[in-house]
């Protein structure tokens, strides 16, 4: 026993990335350098988890769920098949992700699995479910114990049961109050952003300088 025990953390050492002995790790499961995979997860074959991700406790990443880099999931999630979430996402503990529109358990739907996108940047508040075939944009923030039934904006703010816009987020999660020119600033980035034609965008400097 002693032997095994020490031949299979000889064997963690030697990875690029680290994973706690009670995890499972399918054959064909594709990880980044320097990720963690924390107790009792289980990444199946064909996932992809990218660079520096950190997988918490009991998280289970179907086989075609794809993480980009970056990517932070909290204890007791499950990703299924075709949730796609891209670089720097976060996801809160026990978020639910779903890839059936009508599950029925005597009926096999598994071609019909809807996509799900949780674009760059995003978050995702503890407890929230996400219904499948939407998209969250980038830098939103998805409120604690939320219902999402229909796609995010980026930099969206949106909370409840369903979902329901209550305002905007910077990159950095601090809420917009855009003036009456449709101007907001970020205190933390010193960033300028704009509200136009109810989409948010960061205003670039090119910009700043053009208006001078």
């Amino acid at each position: 026993m002693f032997r095994k025990d020490f031949l299979l953390q000889l064997y963690i050492m030697n990875q690029n990335f680290y994973y706690h002995e009670t995890a499972v790790l399918d054959d064909g499961c594709n990880v980044g350098e320097g990720s963690k995979i924390w107790h009792f997860s289980h990444l199946m074959a064909g996932s992809t988890i990218g660079k520096n991700c950190n997988i918490g406790q009991n998280v289970y990443v179907a086989a075609t769920a794809v993480l980009g880099d970056g990517v932070k999931v909290q204890n007791n999630v499950s990703i299924y098949d075709g949730v796609v979430c891209k670089d720097n996402v976060f996801i809160g503990p026990s978020v639910v992700f779903t890839n059936v529109i009508n599950p029925r358990a005597f009926i096999s739907r598994k071609e019909e699995y809807k996509e799900t996108i949780v674009e760059e940047g995003a978050s995702i508040g503890a407890n929230a479910t996400i219904v499948c075939g939407n998209k969250i944009g980038k830098y939103a923030f998805v409120g604690a114990g939320s219902v999402v039934t229909h796609d995010v904006m980026d930099f969206e703010l949106v909370a409840g049961v369903p979902a329901a816009h209550i305002g905007w987020v910077s990159k950095e999660g601090y809420r917009l109050e855009f003036n009456r020119y449709g101007i907001a600033f970020c205190h933390e980035s010193k960033e300028t952003y704009t509200l136009k034609g109810g989409q948010v965008s960061i205003l670039q400097k090119s910009d700043n300088n053009d208006n001078k």
